[in-house]
């Protein structure tokens, strides 16, 4: 019996990031570290560089929390719409490449499927649109449904109660090792890494946890 098969043959519920596992990352640092830098530069008055290093300065001081993702909260706080943002750009958003045939193989075999994602219901709402996403998947579970973002030991209990995954036969893919950690230390059995999480940036493989640059691979060979 094979890797692959072994793998599969002890898992029931498949738990999938969005951004950055399933679809490219690349989008995501467009809007929040070239987009918005430029537009909050000209409405202020500053470089480029200026509004930069202010915008990151923001993002890191509600980083772990809610308000981390919100985009209703950043449009808000900074004054520039950030939905409309994304639907401007919407034009970036894509699978990651082996995304969907992963997803397809996993649908094959019967798997259940639920996306977990920090990002906010306006931003999923978006790239469903763009993507049809949902097709693919049994549910799509944001942030703000669980009441904490994945990387908090309290959003994993909350998550297991609304979802009704059992651990012993989960799997947890995502590109964010703070959020795997978070996972495998409540006891999610088996945890991969994306390593490839933009289509413009090289992979970065995990030195803590198995990583894979395709999803692809892990339903063929």
């Amino acid at each position: 019996m094979s890797l692959v098969e072994t793998l599969w043959g002890e898992i029931d519920h498949v738990l999938l990031d969005m951004d950055g596992t399933l679809l490219d990352r690349h989008f995501d640092n467009v809007v929040f570290e070239e987009e918005l830098p430029r537009r909050y530069a000209k409405l202020h008055g500053l470089s480029f560089e200026e509004a930069r290093i202010s915008l990151m300065a923001m993002y890191r001081s509600v980083e772990g929390k809610l308000a981390w993702t919100d985009l209703e909260y950043w449009t808000d706080r900074i004054g520039i719409d950030v939905v409309a943002l994304h639907k401007e750009l919407a034009h970036l958003i894509g699978f990651l490449p082996g995304a969907e045939d992963f997803l397809r193989a996993l649908r094959s075999m019967g798997k259940q499927l639920t996306i977990v994602t920090n990002a906010h219901r306006a931003g999923v709402a978006v790239k469903i649109a763009k993507t049809g996403l949902d097709q693919y998947v049994d549910r799509i579970v944001d942030a703000c449904k669980v009441g904490a973002l994945k990387m908090r030991p309290e959003y994993w209990p909350s998550c297991r109660q609304l979802v009704g995954f059992n651990p012993a036969r989960s799997l947890y893919i995502d590109d964010d090792e703070q959020c795997l950690i978070a996972a495998q230390e409540f006891g999610i059995r088996r945890i991969i890494h994306s390593a490839k999480s933009s289509s413009q940036l090289p992979p970065v493989p995990s030195a803590r946890f198995p990583s894979v640059e395709r999803l692809s691979s892990l339903v063929s060979g």
